[in-house]
């Protein structure tokens, strides 16, 4: 039998783990598909839903001791360098989303969504 702590490690990996999509589980950076909703305005005159493409995933990223040279250069202040790169949007592509508006009107909205995925420098706002 099993001990208690053995039990409740086992209950709890499972708990963590079976909240992951199967994104989490696939390495690199790709695209995920997601449905969004659009408006014509903010009252919702008009809208319709889209599948989109998002990037998501995860890349690579390190931290290790300067080099001399970078020590000196600072004044002995950036004794740490770290790289690392996000998971990003590297080409986008443009897609037509049909509106159903009040009554049996209809229109139609171009809006943008992520056509390929790559590891890339980290940027606060891209687009």
């Amino acid at each position: 039998m099993a001990s208690p702590q053995t039990l409740v490690l086992c209950l709890l990996v499972l708990a963590v783990t079976e909240g992951w999509g199967q994104e989490a589980a696939i390495p690199g950076c790709h695209l995920h598909p997601f449905n969004v909703t659009v408006r014509s305005d903010r009252q919702g005159t008009c809208q319709g839903s889209h599948m989109a493409q998002a990037c998501v995933g995860h890349c690579e990223s390190s931290a290790f001791p300067s080099r001399y040279s970078v020590l000196v250069a600072s004044g002995y202040r950036h004794n740490i360098t770290s790289v690392s790169q996000c998971c990003t949007i590297s080409g986008l592509k443009k897609v037509k989303v049909q509106l159903q508006c009040v009554g049996s009107q209809r229109e139609e909205l171009e809006i943008f969504t992520a056509h390929a995925c790559q590891c890339d420098m980290c940027r606060l706002s891209r687009y």
